[in-house]
């Protein structure tokens, strides 16, 4: 694919789903992809009880922690915390121009969409959106009531990708990980990095 971004903001926020967002990880590491990481204290808690990582809490170690487990090169994944006002993720002038935010939780999805930038995740989406970049919400609840709906509804008016993480089924998944992939490969579609996690339609994966 073209356009393939070099840099990327990847934010887990405390929905449910965080394998999702650990397989999209992975799959931007093994794409060159430099990586912006921001966990929120949610976030944490989620990886905590949805998997059996244990990801420390300082920006420093969660870098050197996924660097070890996903084999990434020397700096390629930069990890920041929420209050780390400083980083290039809070200006325009240096932030990654996609961002993508998985899982996202209704409550990030609504700070984001009122621009309230309380904490560095807010603030990279808020940066993202004011620069025209590309902005990926993975949201990740059921049911959605008018408030999410309208929520997504002004966040997509300003060209922000709204993604439910709502796998397929069509292609016979045989396990948890196949669904996962199926959703995490539609992701990648939509920032222009090739995979090979899941069939095309028509098509057979090379």
């Amino acid at each position: 694919m073209n356009d393939v971004p070099r840099e990327v903001t990847l934010a887990f926020a405390g929905a449910s789903g965080a394998q999702y967002g650990l397989r999209l990880l992975e799959q931007l590491v093994l794409a060159n992809v430099c990586i912006s990481l921001v966990i929120s204290s949610a976030g944490h808690l989620v990886i905590h009880d949805e998997t059996d990582l244990k990801v420390p809490g300082n920006p420093l170690k969660i870098a050197d922690y996924f660097q070890e487990r996903f084999s990434a090169a020397s700096g390629q994944i930069k990890a920041y915390g929420k209050d780390q006002w400083s980083s290039p993720l809070a200006s325009g002038t240096g932030a990654p121009k996609t961002m993508i935010v998985c899982p996202c939780s209704t409550g990030c999805l609504s700070a984001i969409a009122v621009g309230a930038s309380d904490n560095l995740l807010e603030r990279a989406a808020d940066v993202v959106i004011k620069e025209q970049g590309k902005l990926v919400l993975v949201v990740r609840e059921m049911p959605l009531s008018a408030i999410h709906l309208e929520h997504m509804l002004n966040l997509a008016r300003l060209g922000v990708c709204i993604m439910p993480a709502s796998p397929g089924f069509y292609f016979r998944p045989q396990s948890v990980d196949d669904l996962v992939d199926f959703t995490v490969a539609r992701i990648l579609d939509q920032i222009n990095v090739s995979h090979t996690l899941s069939e095309r339609w028509g098509k057979t994966v090379a």
